[in-house]
């Protein structure tokens, strides 16, 4: 049982970890705190399904496409929004990504209603067991595609131009001006990944579970691993990821019976809690000292 559900939570980490990279990327390229990742990863997870069982085309044509359709719907949320609320207050920042979050998700309910719907089966077929326990192959693919995903962005940002540039924007978009960098469009660059990262992250969810409007929570439940890992950190949010995911996979099999259900929600904002008075700018965030 131990094993079982120590596997679960490093499937879900890995998935928590690929979403909270999303909310990190937008911290750092603007400072704004997202709570519309949530409804990002649903929409991005609807988007995908009505793009593969709406055109009859293979997997590797759909996939991209609803992909690119993702990153576009980023760039708009930056471009028509956020692009206009440079030295606004965090308060005001923060009631805007809540207003997102409620605009997709009533767009969402319009046009898809309130029913489940059974992802189409894109991933692999495989069978694995190991000392007699079996693993479930979307655990498996879930953990592969996450982990593939974040070494490529880690990569990414470390040797790519593009990836320099979006970093050095991220820490003093002055001194990237003065160097010949647009910020505009590495913050809009920010955002696209975003919700790439997000739809990725619906579509592994949406094939653990079930695609519907309750996905959207996700984004609460990330926002402990985000504040755990450190909100400026990229590999805070990978290790935060999987403690989170690991902790409420255990917590539920072995207090989920004393407790009730959801108990694992109930241990991540237990730790988020600790976090917070122990140390309050993550395991690898950036502390900030402040002069009078």
């Amino acid at each position: 049982m131990f094993i079982q559900a120590l596997i679960a939570g490093i499937a879900v980490g890995s998935v928590y970890a690929l979403i909270a990279l999303g909310m990190v990327l937008i911290y750092k390229a603007s400072s704004v705190i997202n709570f519309s990742q949530g409804a990002l990863v649903m929409i991005g997870a609807y988007i995908t399904y009505a793009v593969v069982t709406g055109i009859p085309a293979p997997l590797w044509i759909t996939i991209p496409i609803a992909i690119v359709l993702s990153a576009l719907l980023g760039v708009v949320i930056e471009r028509l929004i956020f692009r206009y609320m440079t030295g606004v207050d965090l308060i005001a920042v923060i009631m805007v990504t809540l207003g997102i979050s409620f605009l997709l998700e009533g767009s969402t309910t319009a046009i898809w209603g309130t029913l489940n719907y059974s992802f189409p089966k894109i991933l692999p077929e495989m069978s694995f067991s190991l000392g007699g326990i079996h693993i479930s192959e979307v655990y498996i693919w879930s953990f592969i595609f996450s982990m593939v995903i974040l070494v490529m962005f880690t990569l990414f940002f470390k040797y790519s131009k593009i990836g320099l540039r979006m970093r050095a924007v991220a820490d003093n978009q002055k001194a990237s001006i003065s160097l010949g960098i647009h910020p505009g469009k590495m913050i809009s660059l920010s955002w696209a990944i975003s919700c790439v990262v997000a739809t990725i992250g619906g579509v592994m969810l949406a094939n653990i579970k079930l695609l519907n409007l309750g996905l959207s929570g996700i984004g609460i439940l990330v926002f402990p691993v985000v504040i755990l890992g450190g909100l400026d950190s990229i590999i805070g949010a990978v290790l935060g990821g999987f403690i989170i995911g690991i902790l409420g996979s255990l917590s539920a099999v072995y207090a989920g019976g004393l407790m009730g259900g959801a108990v694992d929600q109930v241990v991540s904002f237990v730790i988020l809690l600790i976090i917070l008075l122990v140390k309050p700018y993550g395991l690898f965030g950036t502390k900030e000292t402040l002069r009078l």
